[in-house]
């Protein structure tokens, strides 16, 4: 029985190593952006590349997590990809104070804005919102990508929203840098200058609303780009900019100092003891998860590899067994855990309940748990690997829909933050209940085992198909058994892409795809910025049926 065990451990492992490789191995193509040969090109400008701008920034001793590395991954082929939907962004630590930095890359399209890059630069105005974090913008970017210019230009969720949130953060007291170290142009010229200081370098960064050829077709004047929105003019002519620096190092260097210099803010109050590193290895999580998704494990063991000094209590373990619900710390931090349970556990009735489903019991437990958290002020983890909730008659008359409604009230309605991890299946009104990208997860993240879909990939594969195969018989056709077989595996192949966690992390459905390890560095650095901003309301869930 033991050799049975280890030799599950170790195909697991194996398998989840495999993952790793792939993931770093898309990770590094990612990194080189627009290649090198646009990289070449910046360089002879005597431009830093946008990661190397960000890594001179950041402190080099302290964690950082990089948010929407694979945004836009596999999109735009037509136009030639659009690697990290051509802005870089990453939360860390300038002179030891917790930011957010968004720097355009220019290699990819000179910087343009795609649909996604939007996407991306509200994000990251969202998360600095959400926790008050200050935020850096390093501005290299030729403007909107105008062949997809009605994707990007006149809805709520486009362009111009970066430009009311930059006035909207400065109303809340955020604080926002901008350094212009390359072109800004037209409607992209009112990001830096909205934000509270704006510096720029010399010769290379220009911002304005049109260009010397515009202006030329427009008015008929001739004009160079330096003399028409240079360093020189906006600093000395304009006082459109602050200052401007010979370099980015020297730019970069006073933001530094800058960010030195700034003084404390109010905290939310989460509480935070000594850091332990669990007592179980984190590296057995590896083997742990299942190379098949299907199969079942106990989610005891991850959190005991998730949590300091793998201590977990348990809030009502012998009632609804299909969530576990829980107290613990994270790198110090005081938590509260709900995670989808993956083994077959006996229910209170002595009824088998099935792994990765929310029964009623299970829901009602996890709502009052989640109630508590906000009464005690604790952050909330989602670990996620749920195929939904419990159908069937049994389950319907029991008030299923009534006891999964109160555990969305609960979550929804949250006001401590919440962080949410995909480990494994992600599905249906599951994926809802357990805190999903819909209901504001400060920051949430996949395990390359992550897949997020309606319903798994063989159910609706096999749904699909039957509505096909009824179509052609409603027309009066028959479909052979080979033909039946080939579409099944169209249909499948097509959707299992579609759950992949790389699917969803290019739409941004999820902030990145991590290693299990870095796991608890994101939910610390994430509990971290959320205490910079105090809660100011009460928890009421409004109405629930009882």
């Amino acid at each position: 029985m033991a050799e049975k065990v280890n030799l599950e451990f170790n195909i697991n492992e194996d398998a989840y190593k495999t993952h790793l490789i792939r993931l770093t191995e898309r990770l590094n193509k990612i990194y080189e952006g627009g290649g090198k040969k646009n990289a070449a090109k910046q360089k002879e400008k005597n431009k830093m590349l946008a990661r190397e701008r960000i890594a001179y920034l950041l402190d080099t001793d302290k964690p950082q997590f990089e948010v929407g590395a694979f945004a836009a991954d596999g999109m735009y082929a037509e136009q030639g990809g659009c690697p990290s939907a051509g802005v870089v962004i990453v939360i860390g630590y300038i002179s030891g104070k917790q930011c957010i930095v968004v720097a355009n890359d220019a290699t990819v399209k000179a910087g343009s804005w795609f649909p996604m890059t939007a996407k991306k630069n509200l994000r990251a105005q969202e998360i600095s919102m959400e926790n008050k974090l200050p935020i850096v913008y390093l501005v290299d970017s030729a403007g909107v990508f105008l062949p997809m210019q009605d994707e990007i230009f006149p809805d709520k969720e486009h362009f111009g929203r970066i430009f009311r949130n930059n006035a909207v953060m400065s109303s809340m007291g955020i604080l926002q840098i901008a350094a212009i170290m390359g072109s800004c142009v037209a409607g992209g010229a009112y990001l830096p200058i909205m934000s509270d200081e704006a510096l720029i370098v010399d010769k290379t960064g220009s911002v304005f609303l049109a260009g010397s050829y515009l202006v030329k077709s427009a008015i008929g004047e001739d004009i160079d780009n330096e003399t028409l929105g240079g360093a020189t003019t906006h600093c000395e002519i304009s006082g459109v900019t602050d200052n401007k620096f010979p370099d980015d190092a020297s730019c970069l260097d006073y933001i530094k100092r800058l960010f030195s210099k700034i003084g404390t803010f109010d905290k939310a109050g989460f509480e935070r003891a000594e850091s332990k590193e669990p007592a179980a290895n984190p590296k057995e999580i590896y083997g742990l998860i299942p190379a098949e998704n299907s199969k079942q494990y106990d989610m005891h063991e991850i959190i005991n590899r998730l949590v300091d000094n793998s201590e977990f209590d348990e809030y009502k373990e012998k009632y609804g067994q299909s969530i576990l619900c829980g107290t613990a710390r994270i790198d110090g931090w005081s938590v509260g855990i709900v995670a989808n349970q993956r083994k077959v556990v006996k229910s209170k009735k002595g009824e088998m309940q099935f792994g990765g489903v929310i029964y009623s019991d299970s829901a009602d437990k996890a709502a009052r748990f989640i109630m508590n958290c906000n009464q005690r002020r604790i952050p909330l983890v989602f670990l996620q690997d749920v195929t939904g909730f419990m159908v069937g008659s049994r389950s319907e008359h029991g008030g299923i829909i009534k006891d999964g409604a109160k555990l969305v009230s609960a979550m929804a309605n949250s006001i401590v933050p919440k962080f949410t991890i995909i480990i494994g299946n992600s599905y249906g009104a599951g994926n809802y209940a357990m805190c999903g990208k819909a209901y504001d997860p400060r920051l949430i993240a996949a395990w390359p085992t992550g897949q997020i879909a309606v319903m798994g990939g063989s159910q609706a594969a096999k749904t699909l198909l039957q509505i096909q195969v009824a179509a052609l018989k409603a027309q009066g056709k028959e479909i052979s058994e080979e033909d039946e077989k080939a579409q099944l595996k169209t249909i499948t192949d097509r959707y299992n892409s579609q759950t992949s966690p790389y699917y969803a992390a290019s739409r941004l459905w999820v902030d990145a795809i991590i290693d299990p390890l870095d796991t608890r560095k994101m939910i610390s650095m994430g509990i971290e910025m959320a205490n910079h901003n105090p809660i100011s309301k009460p928890y009421n869930v409004g109405v629930i049926q009882t």
